[in-house]
């Protein structure tokens, strides 16, 4: 059974300095993608994330300082990143929550500004959790019926997720052979996301809501309103780029229409005093 495309799809995974995703770097990106008439297209390029990477991190993945010293930086090939990728969706390994978000930031970083979120995102851990609750490994074995080897080498990754995906539309019927659906069944929570870290969503009436911390829930509309400053502290904390522009567009969303409302206010007071002072004036 294999997936019906009218736009490829990018199977992808990052090897990082870390977990953090405002503050960590890409060393390795590897890239599966499946193209339309069935035929795939790879690439693979370690980088030079321009800080050192923790050894506790390099025992995961095996890349040192020493095998990324005369790599590009993401900079340098962000462009060819992009122009690979083209109009493909996207798709990965917990990639919702991770790689997207990740490779959102060093995009932005890089100058480069591509609305990523036309695309839709197919996240294979999703619907493996869904479905059976497991891990990459554990789902490379269920699903493959061998075992990961090389797991943490970027290329090998993607490989095994891709293949776990294609076993998944095998083993559960219910699940379409679409990437509109497949998007929309392995997004994570209740809600559609405005960012790609989570922070922001929307909720059932279509308004922005806050989706952590102590403000979870509630839009960004009422928050402005009880908490004035909550805007002000995201934006110098460490959150991630993408969620900061998400956030500013939707105030400003949020200014406009303030600024309409209060117009509709005053005209309607002053059609009411002309009203008002016409009545008053009104021969008998």
């Amino acid at each position: 059974m294999s997936l019906q495309l009218s736009r490829p799809l990018a199977i992808f995974d990052l090897e990082t300095t870390g977990t953090n995703i405002t503050a960590d770097r890409i060393v390795e990106i590897a890239i599966i993608k499946l193209m339309p008439d069935g035929s795939e297209q790879s690439y693979q390029k370690r980088v030079n994330p321009g800080i050192p990477i923790p050894p506790e991190i390099s025992a995961i993945h095996g890349i040192y300082d020493k095998d990324i010293a005369d790599a590009p930086t993401f900079a340098q090939i962000a462009e060819e990143v992009i122009t690979f990728i083209g109009d493909a969706d996207l798709g990965g390994y917990n990639s919702n929550k991770f790689d997207i978000p990740v490779l959102s930031e060093e995009l932005m970083r890089a100058g480069i500004d591509v609305d990523l979120s036309i695309k839709y995102f197919v996240d294979v851990q999703n619907i493996f959790h869904k479905m059976e609750q497991r891990t990459l490994s554990a789902a490379f074995q269920f699903y493959c019926g061998r075992s990961l080897e090389n797991a943490h080498n970027a290329l090998h990754d993607t490989r095994a997720t891709l293949d776990v995906l294609k076993a998944q539309l095998q083993r559960y019927p219910e699940l379409k052979q679409d990437v509109a659906f497949l998007a929309d069944f392995s997004k994570g929570g209740n809600f559609d996301l405005l960012d790609f870290a989570g922070r922001i969503a929307v909720n059932a009436k279509g308004e922005a809501i806050y989706n952590f911390g102590k403000h979870r829930g509630k839009t960004i509309k009422e928050v402005m309103k009880l908490e004035p400053g909550y805007y002000g502290w995201m934006l110098d904390a460490d959150f991630p780029l993408y969620t900061k522009k998400v956030l500013r567009r939707e105030m400003e969303k949020i200014k406009a229409e303030t600024v309409r409302e209060n117009k509709e206010k005053t005209d309607e007071n002053l059609t009411d005093k002309l009203e008002a002072l016409k009545n008053k004036f009104k021969q008998p």
